[in-house]
């Protein structure tokens, strides 16, 4: 079933006015249908708080109709804010007090930007982790996004995460590693998945760990692994949320900074994401974005106008699928009367046959 609008949170009427299937919460009281109830942990920078916020919700209400989703965002202390977006989620976020108090089957936590090299220092890093001591005993099932992923790698299993030489920024080939994997059912064995990071987990690292992994890519990485027991703890290393234009906003951004001098290099082109024609575009915006500045005049604004319709999404339908594959089993384990004994950890019984 759709998503439910139990708060004023705008993603919800957004979402509704792009085509999604959004019910009101006295609709979904009238119906006798099984909640899912899914925490969505944001710790997006200030210019992406509501767009992630939207994308991973976009996510959840793309699943099957197997139950009616509940989504309930909430953010941390610690986390570097503007007046507001504090008052955004002052207003529409939950607090993690109540979540606690109310109960999740589901966790989404996004990534965050740092300031420092280890990230047991930033600011954020005990919020966190108290959230991921809660979320093990308490909720059925948690998927760490990005930055998220390299903190409770690091937390659970001191794996540090390593520099890259540069930033792996693109859409890259990843086949699937496991394509009996109950999270990958029905998945096509190779997909599109973005990637924009600085910082990289590996394939060694991970099955030094014992964690099994799940989809990687020659020129990516590894995109998802899982925890020992299949389940439990979900790691994207790549963004399968993002909207179609989502790295183009983001280069757009690097060529700003590029421009104001933040940057002494221009900004290469995300990988396999431009077409000829639409890098043909991004130079000639930057020959006359320099003219301008030159002649002190307005820079340009046909960048976006030009290129987005050259952009091609080969990622979202693989990204619901996967979704609707991970709800759908917290689903199971949700009615499972054995979900106390599976919740004991990693050598408890295995209801789902994950292992």
């Amino acid at each position: 079933m759709p998503l439910v609008q139990h708060s004023d949170l705008p993603t919800f009427s957004r979402l509704r006015k792009r085509g999604h299937e959004v019910l009101s919460l006295d609709r979904a009281l009238h119906q006798d249908i099984r909640e899912l109830h899914v925490g969505f942990l944001n710790m997006m920078p200030d210019a992406a708080l509501e767009a992630t916020e939207r994308q991973f919700i976009s996510l959840v209400g793309g699943c099957n109709r197997i139950a009616q989703f509940f989504v309930y965002p909430f953010s941390l202390p610690g986390l570097a804010r503007g007046n507001d977006s504090l008052e955004y989620i002052e207003r529409y976020y939950s607090t993690f007090e109540d979540l606690q108090k109310a109960g999740l089957d589901a966790l989404i936590i996004t990534g965050a930007n740092v300031s420092n090299p280890a990230l047991e220092t930033e600011s954020f890093w005990n919020p966190l982790m108290e959230v991921i001591a809660w979320a093990q005993e308490n909720v059925a099932s948690t998927l760490c996004s990005c930055l998220a992923t390299h903190a409770v790698l690091k937390h659970f299993h001191g794996i540090d995460r390593q520099p890259l030489p540069a930033k792996r920024w693109g859409v890259y080939s990843h086949r699937v590693a496991v394509p009996a994997h109950p999270l990958l059912r029905e998945i096509n064995t190779r997909f599109y998945v973005p990637h924009s990071r600085y910082n990289d987990i590996s394939r060694a690292q991970l099955q030094s760990a014992g964690l099994p992994v799940l989809v990687e890519s020659e020129q990516g990485g590894v995109h998802m692994a899982v925890s020992p027991d299949g389940f439990r703890t979900i790691y994207f290393q790549g963004h399968p949320e993002y909207d179609t234009n989502s790295l183009l906003k983001e280069y757009k951004r690097e060529v700003l900074r590029y421009l104001n001098g933040e940057l002494h290099d221009q900004p290469p082109f995300p990988e396999h994401y431009f077409s000829e024609s639409a890098a043909q575009s991004a130079e000639r915006y930057i020959y006359e974005a320099r003219r301008a500045l030159w002649e002190d005049r307005d820079l340009p604004d046909f960048l976006e106008r030009e290129i987005e319709p050259e952009l091609d999404n080969t990622w979202g339908d693989t990204a619901k699928a996967i979704i609707a594959n991970w709800l759908g089993l917290v689903y199971q384990l949700t009615n499972l009367d054995r979900r106390k004994q599976y919740m004991g950890g990693v050598n408890a019984a295995d209801p789902l046959n994950l292992r």
